[in-house]
């Protein structure tokens, strides 16, 4: 293959997210979140694993940078727990909690990794959740008093921030099939919550642009949604449904456009949206600087009368098969098809000009076994993340405005419903000692980064 080398600047990096690697989920004043509340309850997550200690990064964050600066990393991405900052969501701040963010912080900087915050990563203070969660319209407005708390403390040193990650799984996901906390399936609580999460990111944007911060995103999971059979207009028809309920739900009103007329039309069937208010729509087309794009796999869809649909896509019952994934697999069940991205990137930029992206998630579980050495040779990982790479850099020579790539994730870490059981990280964890021991895949991606291409 021939060789490629990515933009100066290209942004190299590696997320990760707060439930899933600080651990310490009692310590220095931190409340309970929903997703504490979640992996407690009996049936919700594989063999009733929780967030407790996961990788117990809060306290060994300063040997986690070291590891980040050993493979050259030039950013970092990772969420403010919410329940650290303010432990019921409202109210006064905790310090204790904003100090070890102001810790990792200063610790990223020495090291020349620059912080790239989300500020919201699905771990909702419980006392929010209480109250309705993301179906209460009071959840968005504390939500942007949480943002200017966070960038009071950090916002002299943080240049990017992010709202929220991955909103669709928040409303979805959470109130929708309810295989996420809190746990609910009630399709008119999913597209209430569709609302008030994008509010929230409206209100938070505003808020952070008046604070000073520079560069101010959001970010999606957007999809690459393909018809079973191309000539077929009962398939096109399937693919225009689902990419309404996945893609343009949140892009075109985040970009002014506000809400599809046929999204709506679809979700009245199922709910009254009266939850959308004069002015709404305004606020969620707060400008942003930058849109974070988080992309695993693609959706292949058929239009079939008797379709099973699927809970996470509301309505969509006796109207869409989603179809199963063929071809190789990653461990999740996810099929691998690289192409998918660079259609999803080019359709993006396309439809919304102007708007720089940057890849915020891409990575892949596999059963990793360690050797007699100890290491973890993840040679599947590394064939998934370089056809990805290859794709992004065929988006690029399109025409597309990418400003960087971040791998999901940096360590193995607790992932969601599937607890421990599914290993996304390029670093191994050992859950019972916490060594971190670099995988193939990191020392490969490490090149990568020295030399800045394939």
């Amino acid at each position: 293959m021939s060789e490629l080398r990515f933009p100066d600047r290209f942004v190299w990096g590696a997320a990760t997210a707060a439930y899933q690697i600080e651990g310490a989920a009692r310590d220095d004043g931190r409340g309970p979140s929903i997703w504490d509340t979640f992996s407690r309850t009996p049936g919700r997550v594989f063999a009733g694993h929780t967030g407790d200690v996961a990788c117990d990064h809060y306290h060994r964050y300063a040997d986690d940078v070291a590891l980040m600066a050993e493979l050259g990393l030039g950013a970092y991405r990772f969420s403010i727990a919410w329940p650290r900052v303010q432990p019921d969501g409202t109210g006064p701040v905790n310090p204790r909690g904003l100090d070890f963010y102001d810790r990792l912080t200063d610790a990223l900087l020495a090291r020349g990794i620059d912080p790239i915050v989300t500020l919201y990563h699905w771990d909702l203070p419980q006392a929010l959740g209480d109250r309705g969660g993301w179906t209460a319209r009071e959840t968005a407005e504390h939500f942007a008093a949480y943002a200017t708390a966070v960038h009071a403390r950090l916002g002299d040193r943080i240049r990017t921030w992010t709202t929220l990650n991955e909103p669709w799984c928040s409303a979805y996901l959470g109130y929708g099939s309810g295989v996420h906390a809190p746990g609910e399936s009630d399709a008119g609580a999913a597209f209430t919550a569709v609302h008030h999460l994008l509010l929230a990111h409206g209100l938070a944007a505003r808020a952070l642009r008046a604070a000073g911060a520079e560069v101010v995103g959001i970010t999606l999971n957007p999809a690459d949604v393909r018809p079973a059979d191309p000539d077929s207009a009962a398939d096109a028809a399937a693919v225009r449904l689902v990419d309404g309920l996945q893609n343009r739900i949140f892009l075109d009103p985040l970009t002014g456009a506000g809400y599809p007329d046929d999204v709506l039309e679809h979700v009245s069937r199922l709910v009254e949206p009266t939850f959308v208010r004069d002015g709404d729509e305004k606020t969620i087309a707060a400008p942003i600087d930058l849109l974070g794009i988080n992309y695993y796999t693609p959706l292949y869809v058929a239009g079939r009368p008797d379709g099973a649909g699927d809970d996470a896509f509301p309505g969509t019952e006796r109207a869409v098969e989603f179809l199963p994934p063929t071809g190789p697999l990653t461990e999740m069940g996810w099929m691998i098809e690289p192409a998918g991205l660079t259609r999803l990137l080019v359709r993006i930029a396309t439809d919304y000009p102007g708007l720089p992206m940057l890849i915020t998630e891409n990575g892949a579980a596999f059963p990793d076994a360690r050797g007699p050495d100890g290491g973890v040779d993840d040679t599947d990982r590394i064939a998934y993340l370089d056809g990805h790479l290859r794709a992004a850099h065929a988006a690029i020579a399109r025409g597309v405005d990418l400003r960087g790539y971040l791998v999901w994730s940096l360590l193995d870490n607790f992932e969601w419903a599937e607890g421990y059981r599914k290993r996304f990280g390029i670093v191994h964890v050992d859950y019972l000692t916490q060594r971190r021991t670099p995988k193939s895949s990191a020392r490969w991606y490490q090149e990568v980064i020295s030399r800045n291409g394939l």
